[in-house]
């Protein structure tokens, strides 16, 4: 950490606790008024528009619970010299209050001190028994992603005594990851030099849920609209009760490691009436491994969306029997092939292993999902396997990848990319083994690379390729290893 050097101000001396009880008040009766407004929009309809505006509502609420909550603790704690947040309160609230959710810390640069509140261990689920970390030990509870910007706001704070002002994600020891909040100044001495520096750190985890929640919902009033303006009913109804009823991020398995952060979409076509046969599925199995398949049938309307249907419950019966992707591909091709209606499709079928980290697969005539690591891309090489329906006994062969934290998977049906942004060629190309620079979706790694959750990926996605004109509909299916 870079020693500090005289600052050309003065901190600012924390507020005091006169005009506390004004603004206490005035913040209750906001939140009076903002909760009966709230409470008159549940009794509107359920349409997404009225969905978007009470999820703003709520998070209003909470925002003012917080700023309710803090004004609360200026006018309890005592006048000093020391900033009143510093001290940890005996009497302070247990877990789960808003109270709990903001702790603080001094750090002495004279004596290498550091003085931590009882909240701050609690919010970063550190042992309270344990000495509080110094200022060089500091960037160790950020996420990896998030070291260099808590290490520039620290340094900055000491070295141009610049206010701490910044938001950070901290990786606890149990695994789980909290967004916090950190607000700070450096304290002068008589000669006007940095002698310490104090800090208020407050847990953001849930407002930012709250605000990913407000953003989903609008997202879906978007296509909501889109939907009703260009698409019939079946498409708009029948379309989601086929695919998986879970909306924005998933993260499975619930326990252990080898944690996917999940999210997936279906984007319309911009043309004809009809939905299409495109599908995406996750589903835990038995002892913690995860199901994932996309694929497409050929067809269009309700015929093609039975066929999707029945396609999706043989791939879930079989892989809860245990079945690999290889084979459970062969029994779908079986069943599509004798069907009383042949149909034809591709798919691309996995089974994740949380506990190796490692993905087993089998294609069918599917595009081969993506790899982002370290900012490059690449498509995995396919095992070998033919369109679904049209050979009967056709095997399929399976292929393993092993994968680490931060690593970025892509699945897709053909759709995803218009045709008119493909290489002539290309899939030649890629059975070859030539390179692959030209499929576009491998321009999106540095991006997919900075995404710091699955959402994020889905959404740089559709910033690409969600608003272009497509003959065709397409599902992509977005997982990022967390641990």
């Amino acid at each position: 950490m870079p020693s500090p050097r005289s600052a050309d101000r003065p901190a600012a001396p924390p507020p005091g606790g006169g005009p506390v009880d004004a603004l206490i008040s005035q913040t209750r009766r906001l939140k009076g008024e903002v909760d009966a407004v709230r409470r008159d929009a549940q009794r509107d309809d359920c349409r997404p528009r009225q969905r978007w505006q009470r999820a703003l509502y709520d998070l209003a609420l909470r925002q003012l619970d917080a700023l309710d909550a803090h004004f609360a603790q200026l006018r309890e704690e005592p006048r000093s010299a020391a900033p009143p947040a510093l001290r940890a309160d005996p009497a302070a609230p247990g877990p789960g209050s808003l109270l709990s959710r903001v702790g603080s810390a001094e750090w002495d640069l004279l004596t290498d001190e550091a003085n931590w509140s009882a909240e701050l261990y609690a919010i970063l689920g550190r042992d309270p028994a344990a000495p509080p970390l110094t200022l060089d030990e500091l960037p160790s509870l950020a996420h990896p992603e998030d070291r260099p910007r808590l290490t520039a706001l620290v340094t900055d704070c000491l070295v141009d005594a610049q206010r701490i002002d910044g938001e950070f994600r901290v990786l606890r020891p149990d695994g789980t990851v909290r967004t916090v909040h950190m607000m700070g100044e450096p304290v002068l001495g008589p000669d006007g030099g940095t002698v310490s520096m104090w800090a208020v750190l407050r847990d953001v985890s849930a407002l930012r849920r709250s605000q990913a929640a407000v953003s989903e919902t609008r997202d879906s009033l978007r296509r909501h609209r889109r939907h009703e303006h260009s698409a019939p009913p079946d498409r708009v109804e029948i379309g989601p009760a086929v695919l998986p009823a879970w909306r924005g991020p998933l993260r499975l398995p619930r326990q252990g490691a080898g944690t996917l952060d999940l999210a997936a979409r279906c984007l319309p076509a911009s043309t004809g009436p009809l939905i299409g046969g495109d599908w995406y599925d996750v589903l835990e199995l038995p002892g913690g491994e995860l199901l994932l398949s996309v694929g497409e049938l050929t067809g269009r309307g309700l015929a093609v969306t039975t066929d999707v249907s029945m396609a999706l419950g043989a791939l879930r019966g079989t892989a809860l029997a245990g079945t690999g992707p290889g084979q459970m591909l062969s029994w779908l091709n079986r069943l599509l092939d004798g069907g009383a209606r042949p149909a034809l499709g591709s798919a691309v079928c996995c089974r994740w292993r949380p506990a190796r980290r490692t993905l087993v697969w089998a294609g069918a005539g599917h595009p081969a999902p993506l790899l982002f690591r370290d900012g490059t891309g690449r498509r995995l090489s396919a095992p070998r396997g033919v369109l679904l329906g049209t050979t009967s006994g056709a095997e399929y062969g399976e292929s393993e990848v092993a994968l680490a934290p931060g690593d970025v998977l892509l699945f897709h049906t053909d759709g995803l990319v218009p045709a008119r942004w493909r290489s002539s060629g290309s899939g030649e190309a890629e059975h070859r083994g030539a390179p692959q620079a030209a499929d576009p979706l491998l321009g999106l790694a540095p991006r997919l690379a900075a995404a710091r959750s699955a959402r994020d990926g889905l959404r740089t996605v559709e910033e690409e390729f969600g608003e272009t004109e497509r003959e065709d509909d397409a599902c992509v299916l977005i997982a990022r290893v967390e641990s």
